[in-house]
């Protein structure tokens, strides 16, 4: 049984997408036993932590300046102090608008190699070659260009939604998945994504908020459309972490 690395997830934002990310996560650990010519079996999934803490709302906190119990960088600072402390020596953050704070969390804890979504998207959607890229996203996220600056080195370019689509998504989100309400959200995520690739043509649309791809699962909706599931990229690059040969980060 080949040798791996203890990993984690920071999770809680929401906690139906930390718990999906474990499953995409598993996913992807089969996969590298596949490609390793290894059966999948138990004792080869790498040991790895979910810590799903309660964390203020992040698209809240980017839109206030004030310091205070609503900002969510000290619980995720805990959480990711407990994943270090089981010995996690990669961890991904399973939300997207939670990446503003990426930096202040790795400059806290450097002996753990933080992941970062957008950036391994970005690297994902630009080696799958897309001729134009479109975002859903938060409105935290679209304000901190997360996306735009990622795919920028990389070379893409990124539309965004209208303001009153943006509003629509924030719907599916917090009154769709969030409240348990999946068939709005299937309403108001794919009625968006619809829209993108009507106005920008054969565009690959990336699902920049983990609720998104929750709401659109099975969707016949959005059936032919080039969509992209950061989480699952995200998911893919742990896993990797995970079987990689023991380096000091």
């Amino acid at each position: 049984m080949a040798s791996t690395n203890v990993v984690g997830i920071l999770g809680g934002m929401g906690p139906a997408a930390g718990a999906d990310f474990v499953r995409l996560f598993v996913q992807a650990c089969a996969q590298q036993m596949r490609a390793r010519g290894e059966p999948v079996r138990d004792q080869s999934f790498p040991e790895h932590w979910l810590a799903q803490v309660p964390v203020p709302d992040r698209t809240d906190a980017l839109a206030s300046a004030e310091q205070g119990a609503h900002q969510p960088l000290e619980p995720m600072l805990q959480a990711l102090g407990r994943l270090a402390a089981l010995g996690s020596r990669a961890v991904a953050i399973a939300c997207n608008t939670a990446h503003a704070w990426h930096a202040n969390l790795q400059e806290r804890f450097p002996q753990v190699e933080l992941l970062h979504m957008a950036r391994e998207t970005a690297r994902h959607v630009a080696e799958q070659g897309a001729a134009g890229v479109a975002l859903m996203a938060t409105e935290g996220t679209y304000r901190v260009r997360l996306y735009e600056q990622a795919l920028a080195e990389a070379g893409l370019g990124c539309h965004v939604p209208l303001p009153e689509e943006r509003r629509t998504i924030m719907r599916g989100i917090f009154d769709g998945v969030k409240a348990g309400n999946m068939p709005l959200a299937e309403q108001c995520f794919s009625e968006v994504a619809l829209r993108l690739a009507e106005r920008h043509g054969p565009v690959t649309i990336i699902m920049g908020c983990t609720e998104v791809p929750l709401g659109l699962q099975g969707s016949a909706a959005v059936a032919g459309l080039d969509l992209v599931d950061p989480a699952q990229v995200l998911a893919a690059a742990l896993a990797r972490r995970a079987y990689a040969s023991h380096q000091p980060h």
